[in-house]
C-alpha cells in the first residue's frame, strides 16, 4: 500500500536532498564569479563538505517543505531532516555497507539509497547522481545535456529523465556553488534553497 504523501515526502527528501566546514561565511552577492572552466576541478575533487537550507517538494496533490541538513565525505554521508507537518526529524546515512533510514515510522535499510525508495515507495530518483547535482555538475556515468551562461556556470541539465534548473549561485571559500536549484520530471518538482555551504579540506 502506498504511504500517505507526508511520510511520502519525509522519505523523498531525506533520500533526494538527495551533500563541508570553511569557517568563513560566503562571500558576498557582488563578488565577481570568475569563469567555471577555473573552478570545474576543483568542485570535482571536493570530497568533505556540508549544507544547510531547505527543501520543497510539490506534486499534482500537494507540496510540503523541511530544512536539511547534508554531511558529505569520501566514505559516509548523513542527511538530517526536519520540521515537515512537525513530524520531529528522519535521518538518512550510507556508507559502503548501505543505507539507513530513521524515522518516526522506523528504521529502514537497503544497499543503496535507489533501493531503499524503491522498497519504501514503488518507485525510485536517481538519488546517487545528487551528489553531483547539488554542486553543479554531471554525474560522470551517464550521457546529459546542459545549458550553460557566458562564463560556463550551468544553466540547466538534463540526465537521466531529470532537468536541474540553477536558478543562484553563492561564493564558498575559493569556489562558486549553486544557491538555488530545481529538479523536475513527470509533475514532481523538488526545490533546493541553500543557506549556508561549509566546505572542509580534504583528507590526506
Amino acid at each position: 500500500m502506498k504511504r500517505s504523501l507526508a511520510s511520502v515526502s519525509t522519505l523523498l527528501f531525506t533520500l533526494a536532498l538527495l551533500a563541508g566546514c570553511a569557517g568563513r561565511a560566503p562571500a558576498p552577492e557582488s563578488q565577481m564569479r570568475g569563469q567555471w572552466s577555473d573552478q570545474q576541478s576543483r568542485l570535482e575533487a571536493m570530497n568533505n563538505w556540508q549544507l544547510t537550507g531547505k527543501v520543497g517538494l510539490r506534486t499534482p496533490e500537494d507540496s510540503v517543505s523541511a530544512n536539511l541538513d547534508w554531511w558529505q565525505s569520501p566514505t559516509y554521508y548523513r542527511l538530517l531532516l526536519s520540521g515537515p507537518f512537525g513530524s520531529g526529524r528522519s535521518t538518512l546515512e550510507g556508507n559502503d555497507q548501505g543505507v539507513t533510514l530513521i524515522t518516526s515510522e522506523g528504521r529502514f535499510q537497503a544497499d543503496t539509497p535507489e533501493a531503499l525508495m524503491e522498497e519504501q515507495l514503488g518507485w525510485s530518483l536517481p538519488v546517487s547522481a545528487l551528489d553531483y547535482w547539488v554542486r553543479g555538475l554531471p554525474t560522470p556515468d551517464a550521457s546529459y545535456q546542459q545549458e550553460t551562461d557566458d562564463k560556463g556556470y550551468p544553466l540547466y541539465l538534463q540526465q537521466q529523465g531529470w532537468e536541474i534548473a540553477y536558478r543562484d549561485w553563492v561564493a564558498a571559500g575559493d569556489v562558486w556553488l549553486p544557491r538555488r536549484l530545481i529538479m523536475s520530471q513527470k509533475g514532481l518538482r523538488a526545490t533546493l534553497v541553500v543557506n549556508q555551504w561549509r566546505l572542509e579540506p580534504d583528507d590526506e
